[in-house]
């Protein structure tokens, strides 16, 4: 057993350490509120928008169809991986980048795949395997939409010009603070929708059809990227608040067991004490 001193170190540690968890659990709780309701209000608004694009880009003849819903042959993929700059949040991207992995090694097998990071995280582990063209680590110092829309411009941009046949994005979807999931989505070409929702709905456009796309689309895509990273934003406290809550209970299941222990091994050297004192008077007395 160990003895008292030792005891009383890993106590005064242990409560340190629950003191710091502590308090990230309250920090993250406090920004998970502003968050939530960010991402709670922006995200029927670019689901709508997202699902007329595709009912246009649907109805539009190939011939004279938006540049953005150009579906070539796909030899050349960028995936943006949205992750934090900080740890301390479970598996939050762990999970983001297991799904990264998976996309080289089982669906764009024998394809050239290159990441662009959102998040120091997603930097830090994957140019030590793949290659990463761009790292935007600094976006969330400043999280706001104009900062979002200039990284969707360079990802329409690498679309555009061929550099890249398709992009795909990869994030936490918040659901609530204990529960984040892992989505996959598919930014360019846009994905027309399919299916009898689309083809028993008739509109009359005006201007044209292919005004409307070409205007609206880049503003789509932008508020697709912006809902993602908002989305990963809310999880990445969500994550953390529900770390840093089991965290903070195991440090005190763990106090309270070292405190425990002490108070014995405390009992036992006073109880040694007595003896040893019993013992000398006893052999006093004889």
């Amino acid at each position: 057993m160990a003895n008292l001193k030792e005891i009383r170190n890993r106590i005064a540690s242990v409560s340190s350490t629950m003191q710091i968890t502590s308090a990230m659990k309250m920090v993250s709780a406090a920004k998970l509120k502003k968050a939530q309701d960010a991402i709670t209000a922006m995200r029927p608004y670019a689901d709508k928008l997202t699902e007329l694009l595709q009912a246009l880009s649907a109805s539009m003849d190939s011939d004279s169809g938006s540049t953005y819903a150009d579906n070539r042959e796909v030899k050349k993929v960028l995936v943006v991986a949205i992750t934090s700059n900080r740890g301390l949040c479970g598996a939050f991207n762990t999970n983001i980048l297991k799904q990264c992995t998976n996309l080289v090694d089982t669906v764009h097998v024998g394809k050239q795949v290159d990441f662009l990071a959102v998040g120091k995280k997603a930097n830090d582990f994957l140019e030590k395997k793949y290659t990463v063209i761009e790292n935007h680590s600094g976006v969330y110092d400043d999280l706001t939409f104009d900062n979002v829309a200039a990284i969707a411009e360079s990802l329409m941009e690498q679309f555009t010009t061929g550099s890249y046949d398709r992009i795909e994005i990869v994030y936490n979807k918040f659901k609530n603070a204990a529960t984040q999931i892992v989505m996959t989505e598919q930014f360019l070409p846009i994905v027309p929708m399919v299916g009898e929702e689309n083809s028993s709905t008739d509109y009359t456009f005006e201007p044209s059809k292919l005004e409307i796309i070409e205007q609206l689309i880049p503003k789509s895509l932008k508020t697709q990227l912006y809902k993602g990273i908002r989305d990963s934003f809310a999880s990445e406290h969500g994550a953390r608040m529900t770390a840093m809550h089991k965290a903070t209970d195991n440090a005190t299941e763990l106090r309270d067991q070292l405190k425990l222990t002490y108070n014995k091994a405390r009992q036992a050297a006073i109880t040694n004490e007595i003896l040893e004192i019993v013992g000398g008077a006893e052999a006093l007395n004889n």
